[in-house]
């Protein structure tokens, strides 16, 4: 065990250099960077950027930002230089590190990520570590409800619709089902919004933020009611779609498994069908529902809550990745993917070995051999 945990941890370093050189790649193509995104604001083609970093670099930067167009502008490589001393094009270059070859700039990146050193942000006056640390509660709030509440309902239902397979029982909350799986989160957010939130109907629950003002003031368990009265909507939202693919899935696994021989043995013994459901078939079958936990939790944890942490106003990981990539803030764009790549390479590692805890029969060091 403790060789095939090795090994498996030992893979993780060349798949995140390579998730980390592809993704490295691809930006050195993509068009637009952090420079052209403070020249654009310079000439007042863009907004927000220069504004952010200015505060953040020192005043010899914002003194260099003065210089306007001149006689002696040349061409530059950036779009929208024209008119720009060289000079200041050469500080905003040293001041991103572009100034260094981009073989260079790789492995730096590499060496500082190996000693979790991800940097600062471009456009913010803080580290990388301490907006992930700022932004984390909201993630981590909808992340791991959302996952607790699709397994404790999609589990105990799924069970029950394979027993009753085919019953009056089974057909309409399989028509809800697939109902549900058909409507996009987003819009049902929208739908809950107006109906519960002040949109047209009733001002039930709030619309930002995990808790009201005055929360550290409230006593503890009125926190706790805040906590979840802010929550509600969009843990609901996110976990409609999920909801509805884990409860299908363990449907199929157990109507799999109750259809197989041992079942039949089992219930020839003289075993209840309790006995044959519980003692026999779950075990087998809730090995195919675990193996979708990894990717369920990781994309509720981190990327799938973009567009409900944007409608209610939540302030998380998924907004920070996505306003990152449009500044092209690319320390945070690639600290985010690293963090993100190692936790989902640790998750899968975790689910191969609950795999072995349920399931003793499955040995995944004697299959490498």
């Amino acid at each position: 065990m403790s060789a095939y945990i090795a090994r498996r941890i030992l893979l993780m370093i060349p798949t995140l250099l390579g998730i980390l050189f592809v993704s490295f790649v691809v930006v050195q193509f993509a068009p637009g960077g952090p420079v052209e995104r403070v020249i654009a604001q310079l000439s007042g083609a863009d907004t927000g950027a220069s504004s952010r970093i200015s505060g953040s670099s020192g005043g010899d930067f914002g003194a260099r930002g003065q210089v306007g167009a001149s006689a002696d502008a040349i061409n530059s490589k950036y779009r929208g230089a024209q008119g720009l001393d060289p000079a200041f094009i050469k500080s905003l270059e040293k001041q991103f590190g572009f100034d260094k070859p981009a073989p260079e700039r790789f492995l730096l990146m590499v060496w500082n990520f190996s000693r979790f050193d991800f940097g600062k942000s471009y456009f913010r006056d803080t580290t990388v570590i301490q907006l992930i640390k700022e932004k984390l509660p909201v993630s981590m709030s909808l992340g791991i409800w959302m996952t607790l509440l699709t397994y404790l309902i999609s589990i105990p239902l799924g069970i029950r619709k394979a027993v009753r397979d085919g019953s009056r029982f089974d057909t309409w909350t399989s028509a809800v089902i697939i109902i549900g799986f058909a409507i996009p989160g987003f819009l049902f957010a929208i739908l809950l919004i107006i109906l519960f939130a002040g949109g047209s109907f009733f001002s039930i629950f709030p619309l930002r933020g995990l808790t009201s003002d005055g929360w550290s003031q409230f006593p503890w368990y009125w926190k706790i009611i805040d906590y979840f009265w802010h929550l509600t909507l969009p843990i609901v939202s996110m976990a409609l779609s999920a909801f509805a693919t884990m409860t299908l899935l363990t449907k199929n696994s157990f109507l799999d498994e109750i259809r197989k021989q041992y079942v039949m043995t089992a219930r020839a013994k003289g075993c209840s069908e309790r006995q044959v459901l519980y003692n026999h078939v779950f075990r087998n079958a809730m090995l195919i529902v675990i193996a979708g936990f990894p990717g369920a939790f990781v994309h509720a944890f981190f990327s799938g809550s973009l567009l409900i942490e944007t409608i209610f106003s939540l302030d998380g990981l998924g907004l920070l990745g996505f306003e990152s990539v449009l500044n092209r803030d690319y320390p945070v764009v690639f600290g985010t993917l690293f963090i993100f790549s190692l936790v989902g390479l640790v998750v899968n590692l975790i689910s191969d070995l609950t795999y072995m805890w349920i399931d003793p029969r499955i040995d995944f060091e004697a299959r490498e051999v």
